[in-house]
């Protein structure tokens, strides 16, 4: 018996069911997607609510305790007001697979980088995780003319052997200090003290690099009262762009994206560096000085927050040293006027924030223009960064320190009133 098929019935039944099942495909992943907006919005409610995230502005928001304190994240909002997306401010450096050029001992909440639970102390593999384990050498500096190529005599380039990637120019008796020669010296540290290698990683493609461990003992803030912990810190950075030089430095400081609460203490030392030559290597030897006077710097540290979180501090004397720390010219212009207002009236806010954390002390007020300053104040970035990394830039090469003595110092002034 002959059958027949009806060829728009059965094409009408197919394309039912694709239809059917990519509706169902698209309700459900739309369910996902309304389900995860929801957690996220249930989560930083409990966030804030529980004290551990403070709202900074409208879309920035910044953890208050742990290992995360000091870092931020921007949440974007849909035009019904809907929470959509969480998206942190590290500023590091990813490779073509978005991978973070990170290593660090301690899972950051924005699960970035490569994460060793409780460290390591193997100089090798935090050179290999955190993308430092290249070399940089010097090429010729090269020009054309006249259809011919010349060699300039007195320049050079600085570039990564790996990729070729040009880091910056310099000059011909610059010497490039190569990261596991410059970072190997705290090697000796970390075995005596039996601490791990904290955090390592990569900014601007890596012009700038840099490496820290933690220092054994924590310090601690007005034990009686706040009874706030400070994590010491030994970081070192090393600039191959040739605008920088090898530094070492005593911080209570986690250089993932934290907050840089580094400034001078009664003219402690804090910071050792050397410029990139030929006799660089063997001088970076000279750098445990630094290490050797952390623990006194640390002891002045405690003591002087401890005295400014003793120190009542009213919103008028706030703006007072505020007004010190940014001085204002009669023949300033109305823009630099303008923005001096804001500041100082993100400055307030910001203020209250933190003494409802610690009081309307002078070490609120020093935790509130250190956050300001970390991540806050407008930062220009260069054509090749996003202005995330121009702030974490301006962390790592201490742009803000001078600053932040300067607030210091004015605060301890109050304290002696």
């Amino acid at each position: 018996m002959n059958t027949s098929t009806d060829v728009n019935a059965a094409f009408y039944e197919e394309k039912t069911a694709q239809l059917t099942s990519e509706l169902t495909a698209r309700r459900n992943a739309r369910n996902a997607a309304i389900k995860a907006e929801a957690d996220k919005a249930v989560w930083l409610t409990d966030q804030i609510a529980s004290g551990k995230v403070v709202q900074v502005d409208a879309i920035t928001y910044r953890y208050t305790q742990g290992w995360d304190e000091g870092e931020t994240f921007t949440v974007t909002r849909n035009q019904h007001g809907k929470l959509e997306d969480i998206k942190p401010n590290h500023g590091l450096d990813e490779s073509a697979d978005g991978t973070v050029a990170l290593y660090s001992a301690v899972p950051a909440w924005h699960s970035l980088g490569q994460i060793i639970p409780d460290g390591t102390t193997d100089i090798d593999e935090v050179l290999r995780l955190s993308g430092l384990d290249f070399t940089v050498t010097t090429v010729p500096a090269l020009y054309s003319w006249r259809g011919g190529i010349r060699q300039h005599a007195d320049q050079f380039h600085t570039i990564r052997a790996d990729t070729g990637a040009a880091l910056g120019a310099v000059g011909k008796k610059y010497t490039p200090i190569q990261n596991r020669q410059g970072f190997h010296f705290l090697q000796e540290l970390v075995n005596r003290y039996d601490v791990v290698w904290e955090s390592a990683g990569l900014l601007r493609g890596g012009k700038r690099v840099f490496v820290s461990i933690r220092l054994p003992q924590a310090v601690t803030v007005d034990a009686e009262g706040i009874n706030d912990e400070i994590i010491p810190f030994v970081a070192v950075m090393n600039d191959h762009s040739g605008k920088g030089q090898f530094q070492c430095v005593v911080t209570p400081w986690r250089p993932v994206c934290a907050n840089t609460e580094r400034f001078a203490v009664r003219d402690a030392y804090t910071r050792w560096s050397v410029r990139h030559t030929k006799g660089a290597t063997a001088a970076i030897k000279e750098a445990r000085r630094t290490l050797g006077l952390s623990v006194s710097y640390f002891e002045k540290f405690a003591a002087e927050e401890t005295a400014l979180a003793r120190t009542n501090l009213a919103i008028d004397d706030f703006h007072k040293v505020v007004a010190d720390v940014w001085s204002t010219e009669n023949n300033d212009t109305d823009l630099k006027r303008k923005n001096a207002a804001k500041r100082a009236d993100r400055l307030e806010s910001m203020y209250r924030t933190q003494a409802e954390l610690t009081g309307h002390t002078a070490y609120s007020a020093e935790r509130a223009v250190t956050d300001y300053l970390d991540h806050i104040a407008p930062r220009r970035p260069g054509k090749t960064m996003t202005e995330e990394i121009a702030r974490a830039t301006a962390l790592m090469e201490c742009t803000d320190d001078k600053i932040k003595t300067r607030l210091h110092r004015r605060l301890m002034l109050v304290r002696q009133t």
